[in-house]
């Protein structure tokens, strides 16, 4: 299996390129600003050929380059429907004076469309893309439409399954849930029901950081371990 990852933009948001092989059909996670001449760049020296543009949630840091990179390539693009509004109207995932500020440009000044192949994800979907399977875990919380994409890791005896995590979890934090649509209560369920009960030996592949483990974050993230802790881990289960 071949995953190159690169981080792209002002906000260093991790892309992804998946591919069974050199020289086959693949898949990209999250280009986001300015991701797509790394795109170009993997695809080039890989001999790779994108038929799917998978996004782990709306955020503009994750999908500025969806419609450019799913039109060079006439990939299909995939979002939960939660989070499908913010391929046109980014910014109502953020407030529109933090992004005047963040990207520099004034208010008016942006422009976005939905890619002309866009399909929804579901919770528990199996996917069947670039040979590549893909099981689709809906883990609200960061946004309503967040995803993770995990897939079987065969190569490696050491690893069972990659999970991309998006803004779900990272080495040693998880995702702020300060922004529109993000609400903790519910990142801590995901976080309870989605990432706690996966095996220790799956590598993560966040939207931002370096690369960890499900057993590395179980035994040393702060939010995790509180999460572990009996009374929490109850409160979740039955809904907080």
């Amino acid at each position: 299996m071949l995953i190159a990852g690169f981080p792209a933009g002002p906000w260093g948001t991790n892309c992804y390129v998946a591919a069974t092989s050199a020289g086959s059909e693949c898949v990209v996670i999250d280009p986001g600003k300015d991701a797509a001449p790394g795109v170009a760049e993997v695809i080039r020296e890989h001999r790779l050929k994108p038929v799917a543009v998978l996004l782990t949630h709306g955020h503009i840091d994750h999908m500025w380059s969806v419609a450019p990179v799913a039109g060079t390539y006439d990939a299909t693009a995939w979002i939960h429907p939660d989070d499908r509004h913010l391929l046109a109207d980014p910014l109502a995932g953020i407030s529109r004076e933090s992004a005047a500020m963040l990207l520099g440009m004034p208010e008016g000044e942006y422009e976005f469309a939905e890619p002309d192949d866009v399909r929804e994800l579901a919770d528990g979907a199996d996917l069947e893309l670039a040979g590549l399977r893909l099981v689709v875990d809906h883990t609200p919380g960061h946004t309503a439409g967040s995803v993770t994409f995990r897939t079987p890791y065969d190569d490696h005896a050491d690893v069972s399954e990659v999970m991309f995590s998006g803004d779900l979890l990272f080495e040693g934090s998880i995702g702020r849930t300060d922004l529109p649509g993000g609400d903790h209560p519910t990142m801590l369920r995901s976080l309870a029901t989605k990432v706690l009960t996966l095996p220790d030996d799956v590598a993560v592949l966040p939207g931002h950081g370096g690369q960890t483990s499900i057993g590395r974050e179980r035994a040393t993230n702060p939010f995790l371990l509180e999460l572990q802790d009996e009374g929490i881990a109850g409160r979740v289960t039955r809904g907080l």
